[in-house]
């Protein structure tokens, strides 16, 4: 297996847990999300343990592109994030596994064996409160928010998204009515604490 992990020391750690079992073999690891892609690419792993949040690509986004691409790499996600909008956005990008990282090292070594083995390894708790709160803003939407709510203008999220002015503002608009928001500031506040974005 591959983990793709931003934080060194929980990465570290992780792999030396999951080296202790007989059966599990990390074989390299990553710490943002190109770099987890290339990853793969190299080593054609069975499971990548994904971190949600990565610098450049996150655990979502890489997964979502390992589908697009039909990878046999079967990728669970490993988080701090216990936001329902989360889960629903990985079980669309295709991934058999998605765990709080504080759970039981037993848990995640049960996890890693279901989904080598073809299973699905998906937090109980969270699969009841995912269908209860669904996440109403498209992908270019979530894109156009996620760079608002980092602070950029209107102007700077057009160029990085090759979008002109008035259709940034148009998603603006529609993302800030959709989550029942007063602005861009709240609406990513909100998305991002329903873990929309």
């Amino acid at each position: 297996m591959l983990i793709a992990e931003d934080q060194q020391l929980v990465a570290g750690a992780i792999a030396a847990l999951l080296d202790l079992e007989p059966d599990i073999e990390v074989v390299g690891n990553a710490h943002d999300g190109p770099a987890a892609l290339r990853r793969v690419e190299e080593l054609s792993p069975d499971v990548l343990l994904a971190d949600i949040e990565m610098p450049l690509l996150t655990g979502l986004e890489v997964a979502a592109e390992l589908h697009r691409r039909a990878s046999p790499t079967r990728v669970i996600i490993v988080t701090t994030f216990a936001r329902p909008g989360y889960l629903r956005r990985a079980m669309d990008a295709g991934v058999a596994g998605y765990l709080l990282k504080d759970r039981p090292v037993e848990e995640l070594v049960a996890a890693v064996r279901t989904v080598c083995s073809g299973g699905r390894a998906i937090d109980a708790t969270l699969a009841v409160h995912a269908w209860s709160d669904p996440d109403p803003l498209s992908d270019r939407e979530r894109a156009v928010l996620r760079l608002a709510g980092d602070g950029q203008s209107t102007a700077a999220i057009g160029a990085h998204l090759g979008l002109t002015e008035g259709t940034v503002r148009n998603y603006l608009s529609e993302a800030i009515g959709k989550v029942g928001a007063e602005n861009r500031t709240e609406a990513a506040r909100i998305a991002r604490d329903r873990g929309w974005l």
